[in-house]
């Protein structure tokens, strides 16, 4: 048996798509970001029936009819309840949410944050475009204050949610950022984010091209982080507070021990429950 036969990987990246095609946009950034969670399942050899994908409402919410893998499509904003209570229930299970920033950080922006607060052992990529694709261009809460376009003339003038600094300051285990237009990268930041204990949070940059062709000059602007990963909370949240928004690469990577429901559950006999609601 040659050496190539010998150490052959159990699993390819092939072997988590499923036949369904996707629907996007030519040239849209979710083609290379599907790709990437592809590879980062086949480089940690993740047996397809033991990988969840959860999703909400959005253009990068149709993930998971595009793996092989157990997935489940959900409502606008929840991604997250529902992955918590699938990997609370089923420990066992390797839990990825996939969403965008209008569903993640609008609709979805409670449960982020309580996601990040509870760390329970998930991993949540979000395919940030700054914009709403789906539903015909209109800001999102990434969006910038002076983007303009028909459904916001003359721009919103608000300041962007900054995703990376509220999950730091909301108790996430990883945070990093990565860019579709880096699919190696990319599938390595998740493949990491899937390996550290806790809720992992990677932002994607994913270019809409057909609402924000502007977006396509992000490849001349992302730039890997000048600095290593740290642990120290103090030290991560001067760096992403500075942030220029296109550092790839691990922020953040702590230590905190992930919640999980044996740590906390007591048992109560049925009949103990009854008498407490007896008149």
């Amino acid at each position: 048996m040659s050496t190539e036969q010998a150490t052959a990987p159990a699993f390819t990246a092939r072997d988590y798509k499923s036949d369904v095609k996707p629907v996007w946009c030519p040239g849209c950034g979710d083609y290379t970001v599907l790709s990437s969670i592809t590879k980062a399942l086949a480089e940690l050899a993740l047996p397809p029936e033991e990988v969840a994908v959860i999703s909400g409402i959005g253009c990068s919410s149709r993930i998971p009819a595009y793996l092989n893998s157990y997935g489940f499509h959900g409502v606008h904003g929840r991604s997250l309840a529902l992955a918590s209570g699938l990997k609370l229930s089923r420990p066992e299970l390797t839990v990825l949410v996939t969403g965008g920033d209008g569903d993640g950080f609008s609709i979805g922006g409670n449960h982020f944050l309580h996601a990040c607060r509870r760390n329970v052992d998930m991993t949540y990529i979000v395919m940030d475009n700054r914009v709403y694709g789906m539903t015909k261009g209109q800001p999102s809460p990434t969006t910038e204050p002076d983007w303009e376009s028909a459904l916001s003339p003359g721009g919103t003038g608000l300041r962007p949610f900054n995703p990376l600094v509220i999950a730091l300051a909301s108790g996430a285990n990883f945070i990093a950022r990565g860019f579709s237009g880096d699919p190696n990268g990319t599938a390595k930041l998740i493949a990491e984010a899937i390996q550290t204990p806790g809720f992992s949070f990677v932002e994607v940059l994913s270019p809409c091209v057909t609402f924000r062709p502007d977006q396509r000059d992000w490849k001349n602007m992302v730039h890997p982080a000048p600095v290593d990963p740290t642990e120290d909370i103090g030290q991560a949240a001067r760096r992403l507070m500075t942030d220029d928004g296109f550092n790839l690469g691990v922020l953040y990577s702590g230590k905190r021990k992930p919640y999980r429901l044996a740590d906390h559950e007591t048992t109560t006999e049925m009949a103990s429950l009854e008498q407490q609601f007896a008149i």
